[in-house]
């Protein structure tokens, strides 16, 4: 269960909406992944403030202020309730570098996305990592 004494509150009663219509097997761990992506932002020098937002109907994180990032998404996989996904810009190259850093972490799919089982412990370590990436990723082609 995420611990709801670090956990942002909801700016986006949309995004709230979203996340109570999840299924219980996978929705306290997207409530996880969201807290990561706060944690990691605020812990992340030159992100800035996160905006959550939907898109596509997904739960996701933009940096407006500083434009640093490449957009996340969070969701749960439809027609299988203990599956969730962390998606990323398929015409970026986060998911090859997550990939390469990452071999035997985690499920991927595609170029896009990192898929994840609720039954399974989130490598936060790695997680993090993958997260200050892609909200760092235009700063850092830009360098």
């Amino acid at each position: 269960m995420p611990d709801t004494e670090t956990t942002p509150t909801f700016d986006n009663a949309d995004v709230a909406t979203t996340f109570d219509g999840y299924p219980h097997p996978s929705q306290d761990k997207l409530l996880d992944l969201r807290r990561l992506i706060f944690d990691t932002a605020a812990e992340t020098a030159g992100v800035g403030h996160i905006e959550e937002t939907l898109k596509w109907g997904q739960p996701s994180y933009l940096t407006p202020q500083t434009r640093s990032g490449s957009t996340i998404r969070i969701d749960a996989i439809k027609d299988d309730p203990q599956r969730f996904a962390m998606y990323f810009h398929c015409q970026t190259d986060l998911a090859a570098t997550f990939r390469r850093l990452y071999p035997n972490s985690f499920a991927f799919e595609g170029n896009r996305a990192i898929h994840f089982c609720a039954s399974d412990a989130l490598p936060e370590d790695e997680l993090k990592h993958c997260i200050a990436l892609a909200l760092t990723y235009h700063s850092r082609k830009k360098a």
